[in-house]
């Protein structure tokens, strides 16, 4: 089996010497000997990071990100987690949306101000609702 020295993994995967470390003592990724002092890495982990990278980018923690790679780096997807957040992805798409076509309006609204444009004062109405939501935690009981 061939294995890619650090430099050669970061060249790549785009992800510098010092996050792969850090993935390393974090546990993400696994390197499989040295070279001197240079880690080798097996070519498995081009995908460990191609999935970091995408874990990262929907918004898992690299905590959650961890949890998802099994023994020997294999991935666990837990099809609930996945679910739940392409749901909060929806939610967010949803908002930034929102939000794009507010700042489009005002952009191209003919008022004299904005503050005298109906639709802008409906439309900050609305994020103002929707900035006041609930916080989603549980109550935790007091054991005393």
């Amino acid at each position: 089996m061939k294995f890619l020295d650090i430099g050669e993994v970061s060249a790549r995967s785009g992800v510098k010497p010092s996050a792969l470390r850090y993935y390393e003592d974090i546990g993400l990724i696994a390197s499989v000997s040295r070279h001197g002092l240079r880690r080798q890495f097996g070519a498995e982990v081009l995908l460990q990071l191609k999935l970091i990278a995408m874990g990262k980018l929907a918004g898992f923690a690299l905590d959650e990100i961890a949890a998802m790679f099994g023994k020997a780096g294999a991935p666990v997807l837990p099809r609930a987690v996945l679910h739940q957040k392409a749901d909060d992805l929806d939610r967010q798409i949803h908002g930034l949306t929102a939000l794009r076509d507010t700042l489009r309006h005002v952009a191209d609204c003919p008022a004299p101000s904005h503050m005298e444009c109906p639709t802008f004062r409906r439309l900050v109405e609305v994020a103002g609702k929707r900035g006041r939501r609930p916080s989603r935690r549980k109550a935790v009981p007091r054991v005393d």
